[in-house]
């Protein structure tokens, strides 16, 4: 009977975990991101792969997508063992409660890092405080508020669990408006 016990106390704890966005000190990302892991932590830095060219070599390396930010899947359990974690400065909060970032986010910031060719920007016809999605492309289902529009080169889109601006350089025919849209 007590292995019963301890097999549901154990699948709870796994229902509970959530993602959480951690702040930590500048350039450390991926440092704090093996070291959670070694810990047993699911941690995730989205990483941009970057190639740079010299006159005999090519260079590929990889930067953060968002400096400073380290995304945990943590329960409860977890929570002051994160912040143990060297270069860990403490959680991103919203309204002095940990932010808790949805699986879908998570995965849109995945689906961002894989991107491989930029997207374009011909026309805007769009506004400050649009909502917009995304629906062609790698980038497909990406929900956000226009924060910024920035003329031919693109627009500035925020997640808002995330509360990050991302510029993206998106052609209009692979937007479309989301009327008094509010993410969930």
């Amino acid at each position: 009977m007590n292995n019963t016990l301890l097999s549901y106390n154990r699948s709870s704890e796994t229902e509970t975990k959530s993602w959480y966005a951690l702040y930590v000190r500048f350039k450390s990302e991926k440092l704090v991101q093996k070291h959670l892991e070694a810990q047993g932590v699911e941690a995730y830095v989205p990483l941009l792969r970057r190639t740079k060219r010299y006159t005999r070599k090519i260079k590929h390396y990889e930067i953060p997508l968002i400096g400073c930010y380290v995304f945990v899947r943590i329960d409860a359990r977890q929570h002051a063992s994160a912040l143990q974690a060297p270069h860990v400065l403490g959680y991103v909060r919203q309204a002095k409660e940990k932010a808790r970032i949805p699986d879908h986010e998570i995965d849109l910031l995945k689906q961002i890092t894989g991107e491989l060719y930029p997207l374009e920007l011909v026309q805007t016809q769009y506004e400050t405080g649009d909502w917009v999605e995304i629906i062609q492309g790698q980038l497909t289902g990406l929900k956000g508020k226009i924060i910024k529009t920035l003329g031919k080169q693109g627009m500035l889109i925020e997640l808002e669990h995330i509360g990050i601006a991302l510029r993206l350089e998106v052609d209009p025919a692979h937007i479309r408006p989301l009327p008094r849209y509010r993410l969930a």
